[in-house]
C-alpha cells in the first residue's frame, strides 16, 4: 500500500484502518469490515473506563553504561547544532505469561492495536484527528511520576523540560503549516494522568490547530505522508534527527513510534504508537523512550525510560 492508495480510498469515502511504521515506508491499510479475518483489532476511546489489573511485567532493559553511551553521543551531536532535540528510544526485553491478545484486552489506554501475533500498543497519545475542516494534534513532552511531592508544579516549572516542549510545540505548528492554514496553539502545556502499572505518571501535552480545505479528505494519505515521522518521538530538525537516530540507537523502530489512525468516511482520527510491546523470535520486546535536549540528564532520562516500561 502506498499513500495514493489512502488518497484513492478516502476520497472513495470508504473506512479503514491504517497503520505506518515509523519511517512511513511501510503501510498497511485494512477495511474495516475485515480486520477479523486479518486478525487486527484496535479501540479509539477518549473516554474509557480504567479497569485496574496486577502489574506483571518484568523488565530486563539495557544497562545504564550503555544507555549512557548512547546519550553522550546524543550530546555532542546536540553541541554541534546537528539536532536540537532528539527522542532516544530502546528496545527492552520483558516476560509477560499473557499473549499480545490477553495484553490488549487488559490495556487501559485511549488508543490500543493488536496486529496479529506480531505487535500490540496502547498508547496516551493522539497524532491528529480531523473533524469537519480542522485538524488538531496533541504533541506529549515531559513526563515525572505522580507521587513525587509538587509533581504537576515540578514539571511544569522546570527549565529543561519547558524549553523540550517548546521546541516539539514549534515542530508540530510548522508541520502542521504544511498542509494546513491559520495553525494556532490553542492550549499550551496542560497536564495528564496515565496510569502506568504499578505507578501514576503526569504527563505534559499541547493543542494545536489548523484549516484545512473542505475537500481534505481527497488528500488524506498526502497530508499523512507531509506530517510523518510524528515529531514528538522523533525530534528537531526532523531530517538530520533522523539520520542521527539510525547512527545511535542500534535496533529497527518498526512500527513503534509510528501511527495508525482510523477513517470512518467523514473524520479522521490516530495515535501514536508508543507504548510499545513486539513479539520476537526471543520473546517479548518493549520499546520506549524519551527526548534529549542540551539540559537532559543522563540519570534522569535512564528512569523515564523504564518508567515507560508499564502495561497501563
Amino acid at each position: 500500500m502506498t499513500f495514493d492508495d489512502i488518497n484513492i480510498l478516502a476520497r472513495q469515502k470508504k473506512s479503514f484502518l491504517f497503520i505506518s511504521d515509523f519511517e512511513a515506508k511501510n503501510l498497511k491499510v485494512i477495511p474495516l469490515n475485515e480486520l477479523e479475518k486479518e486478525d487486527v483489532e484496535f479501540c479509539i476511546d477518549e473516554h474509557y473506563s480504567f479497569i485496574k489489573h496486577e502489574h506483571f511485567l518484568q523488565k530486563y532493559p539495557i544497562s545504564f553504561d550503555k544507555y549512557r553511551t548512547k546519550f553522550n553521543y546524543i550530546k555532542e551531536e546536540i553541541k554541534k547544532g546537528d539536532t536540537y532535540l532528539l527522542n532516544l528510544t530502546q528496545p527492552t526485553k520483558i516476560s509477560s505469561s499473557l499473549s499480545l491478545k490477553q495484553i490488549y484486552q487488559k490495556a487501559n489506554a485511549r488508543y490500543k492495536l493488536r496486529y496479529k501475533d506480531e505487535f500490540v500498543c496502547f498508547s496516551p497519545e493522539r497524532f491528529v484527528s480531523i473533524k469537519g475542516d480542522t485538524i488538531h494534534t496533541y504533541p506529549m513532552k515531559g513526563t515525572i511520576d505522580a507521587s513525587i511531592p509538587h509533581a504537576k508544579e515540578t514539571i511544569l516549572s522546570n527549565e529543561k523540560e519547558m524549553a523540550e516542549h517548546v521546541m516539539v510545540v514549534d515542530l508540530l505548528r510548522n508541520d502542521l503549516s504544511i498542509v494546513a492554514n491559520e495553525v494556532r496553539v490553542e492550549k499550551f502545556r496542560y497536564i495528564t494522568e496515565i496510569e502506568a502499572g504499578d505507578k501514576k505518571l503526569l504527563q505534559v501535552s499541547s493543542h494545536i490547530s489548523g484549516k484545512l480545505a473542505t475537500s481534505w479528505h481527497v488528500e488524506l494519505g498526502s497530508i499523512l505522508k507531509s506530517l510523518l515521522p510524528a515529531g514528538s518521538i522523533s525530534g528537531t530538525p526532523k531530517k538530520s534527527t533522523l539520520e542521527i537516530i539510525k547512527d545511535t540507537e542500534g535496533y529497527e523502530r518498526g512500527f513503534f513510534s509510528g501511527v495508525f489512525g482510523v477513517f470512518d468516511g467523514k473524520s479522521f482520527d490516530s495515535g501514536v504508537m508508543i507504548r510499545f510491546i513486539e513479539k520476537t523470535q526471543k520473546g517479548y520486546i518493549y520499546k520506549s523512550g524519551g527526548g534529549i535536549t542540551l539540559d537532559s540528564e543522563v540519570k534522569d532520562e535512564y528512569n523515564e525510560l523504564l518508567d515507560k516500561v508499564y502495561l497501563p
